[in-house]
């Protein structure tokens, strides 16, 4: 990949993007050590714009310099990580009871197109374009609300929730049943029912905190 040739942005903002989608995949696993010239030969990139790329990471707490090791991809925080959720919460349930006394009829049709489209992912079994559709329905929430700014806030803090969903969302039951609460916090929008929409949104993000437990057992050495 060359990040030199890409548009849109600077070759170290695009090139950030690009390590952090790797970093929330886990194919740049915490505690994982990162070289800058390989990076830079990977990407078709000179040594500056990694250095910036990496400077932005360790300002979002990916990353850090570690005296005699280099940099290193942060491991997984849980008190970071229940924060993060801890805020997200507070602002997808104000925005949810937003979106009980009106809703764009436009982001309501594309609620189910994502709908539909996470139900696919989930019976293929498709971790990746499920976390996509996820994302979508959570951002159009947002927007049939309007008030797309609180999603801008959402997205930098759910980006240090994602590597744990990354090792909780296993199999086809797990999405089906995330699916069933999205279906679930649009039916009360639906309703006009703010109470219920913002029960059903608390429940649903708080899936993590019963997953967590068991992600951790299973993967201590990528958990701080």
């Amino acid at each position: 990949m060359n990040i030199e040739r890409g548009q849109g942005g600077s070759a170290a903002h695009r090139l950030g993007q690009e390590l952090l989608k790797a970093i929330i995949a886990l194919e740049l696993p915490p505690g994982m050590r990162l070289s800058e010239q390989e990076i830079a030969e990977r990407y078709g990139v000179s040594r500056q714009p990694v250095r910036e790329a990496l400077i932005a990471l360790s300002r979002q707490r990916f990353v850090e310099v570690v005296p005699q090791r280099g940099t290193i991809v942060v491991k997984i925080s849980v008190r970071e990580l229940m924060e993060a959720r801890f805020l997200r919460e507070a602002i997808e349930s104000a925005v949810i009871r937003r979106a009980c006394e009106s809703f764009s009829p436009t982001s309501r049709g594309r609620i189910d197109d994502s709908l539909d489209a996470q139900r696919r992912a989930a019976a293929k079994g498709d971790h990746s374009a499920f976390r996509r559709f996820d994302e979508l329905f959570h951002v159009t929430l947002a927007e049939g609300a309007d008030c797309p700014m609180a999603w801008t806030i959402v997205g930098d803090l759910k980006a240090h929730m994602d590597r744990a969903c990354q090792l909780t969302l296993q199999g086809p039951s797990v999405m089906q049943a995330l699916v069933a609460q999205h279906e679930q916090i649009i039916a009360a929008v639906d309703a006009r029912d703010p109470e219920a929409a913002e029960a059903a949104m608390r429940n649903h993000l708080t899936e993590i905190l019963r997953a967590l437990p068991e992600a951790e057992q299973r993967h201590p050495e990528l958990f701080a």
